[in-house]
């Protein structure tokens, strides 16, 4: 648990690089695959997940090399963060963008890694590897249950 809240009084920018992987709550929402519709630019998700997250774990298997193996994965940046307009509204990152402090689930608040998954705000037990299924199987599994806003 965090006396400080260096969230609240330092800029992403200007995050050590422990500090800002630490805002990560591991929900794993960010890696479901999602696609825009081409005609009215509407976000659709889905319950699948990318190919390199382990699904029980929701840990990525080969976070260093990611976006070398996974073309669409993107790498947040403190430049870029407002670029992901589909980040899920409890994205730590998004959150302290916003200027906004981080839900009392959040480990760096309640101290507890395992809170995100027990008040049900991951994806642990609720998604499919994308590896099982075929590029139109993904298409068909079109999901509402990331919400994008409260």
């Amino acid at each position: 648990m965090s006396a400080d809240k260096f969230w609240l009084t330092t800029a992403l920018k200007d995050m050590t690089h422990e500090q800002w992987e630490s805002l990560c709550d591991g929900c794993a929402k960010c890696c479901c695959v999602q696609f825009i519709d081409d005609d009215d630019d509407l976000l659709m998700q889905t319950d699948v997940s990318c190919q390199l997250l382990d699904t029980k774990s929701l840990a990525c298997t080969d976070y260093e090399h990611r976006t070398s193996k996974v073309p669409d994965c993107v790498q947040l940046t403190a430049d870029t963060i407002e670029e992901y307009f589909w980040l899920p509204d409890t994205c730590a990152y998004r959150l302290v963008a916003e200027g906004k402090d981080l839900p009392d689930w959040h480990y760096l608040i309640s101290g507890d890694k395992q809170l995100v998954h027990k008040k049900g705000h991951s994806i642990k037990g609720k998604v499919i590897s994308e590896t099982k299924l075929t590029p139109e199987e993904v298409e068909d599994r079109i999901i509402s249950w990331i919400p994008l806003s409260d």
